[in-house]
C-alpha cells in the first residue's frame, strides 16, 4: 500500500527510467510523508483535497504550464481529485490501485495492514529506514482510521462525486492479483470517468509499477506522449 510512501521508496524505476527526452519527472512527497516533514502527517476528512491542492500549487510554483499525473493508491485518489478540481491544468493521467469509495470488504483489508509489525520485511524495511519505527507504526494506524472515516459517509464516498468532472484522458491500470484494492474499484472508476481506458495486468499486484516496471513504464509513456 502506498501508505507512508515517498518518491524515493515508491517510484525508483519511474524516476530513473521514464524517458527524460519526452518528460520532466517530478516526484513529490505529500505533507507529513517522506521529506515533506515536519509537519507530522494527519488525516482530516479533506486530506485528499489538501494533497491535490498541494500538488497543483507545487507544480505551479515550479512554473509548469500544464502537467500529467501518475497516481498510485492514495496518490491515485489524489490525482482523480486534482483532475476534477483543476481540469484546465491536468493534461492526462495514469492511475492504479485507487478507489473512489470504501466498502465493508475494504475496511477488513485496511484493518489487516494496521499493525506494521505484520508487514513483510521487504515492504517494511525501506519505510522504517525513512521514518523510524515509531512514526511509521503510529502513522499507519492514523491512516487506517483516516481512510475508514469515509466508510461512514453516504455510499462510503471518497471521490465518487468527482469522477464525472474529470475531463482529461485517463488510463486506469489494475493488477488482477491486487490484495489491497479489489477489481470492482477499477471497474467503477473506468465506468464513471468519461472516455477512460482500463488496462488489466493479470499477474500484477498492488505494486505492479515496481514488479513489472518496464511494462508499466512503456504503458505510461505511450499513453502520456
Amino acid at each position: 500500500m502506498a501508505v507512508l510512501g515517498s518518491g524515493e521508496t515508491d517510484f525508483g524505476p519511474q524516476i530513473k527510467n521514464l524517458n527524460k527526452k519526452l518528460f520532466t519527472v517530478v516526484a513529490w512527497d505529500p505533507r507529513g510523508y517522506g521529506h515533506s516533514r515536519p509537519p507530522d502527517r494527519d488525516f482530516p476528512v479533506d486530506f485528499f483535497e489538501r494533497d491535490a491542492k498541494d500538488a497543483v500549487d507545487l507544480m505551479k510554483a515550479l512554473k509548469f504550464k500544464k502537467v500529467s499525473l501518475l497516481g498510485w493508491s492514495d496518490g491515485g485518489i489524489t490525482a482523480l481529485t486534482a483532475a476534477a478540481k483543476y481540469p484546465s491544468y491536468i493534461h492526462k493521467m495514469v492511475i492504479w490501485g485507487a478507489n473512489a469509495y470504501v466498502t465493508d470488504e475494504d475496511e477488513v483489508i485496511y484493518q489487516g495492514i494496521r499493525d506494521v509489525s505484520k508487514w513483510s520485511e521487504r515492504t517494511r524495511k525501506p519505510l522504517e529506514a525513512l521514518y523510524g519505527y515509531d512514526y511509521f507504526a503510529k502513522t499507519c494506524e492514523k491512516w487506517v482510521d483516516g481512510i475508514n472515516q469515509f466508510k461512514h459517509l453516504p455510499d462510503g464516498n471518497i471521490c465518487r462525486h468527482l469522477l464525472p468532472l474529470v475531463q482529461c484522458p485517463t488510463l486506469i491500470v489494475h493488477g488482477e492479483k491486487d490484495p489491497l484494492v479489489p477489481r470492482f474499484h477499477a471497474d467503477f472508476i473506468h465506468k464513471h470517468v468519461r472516455g477512460s481506458r482500463l488496462h488489466l495486468m493479470p499477474e500484477g499486484k498492488h505494486n505492479l509499477h515496481l514488479r513489472f516496471a518496464n511494462e508499466f513504464n512503456k504503458l505510461a509513456e505511450d499513453f502520456l506522449h
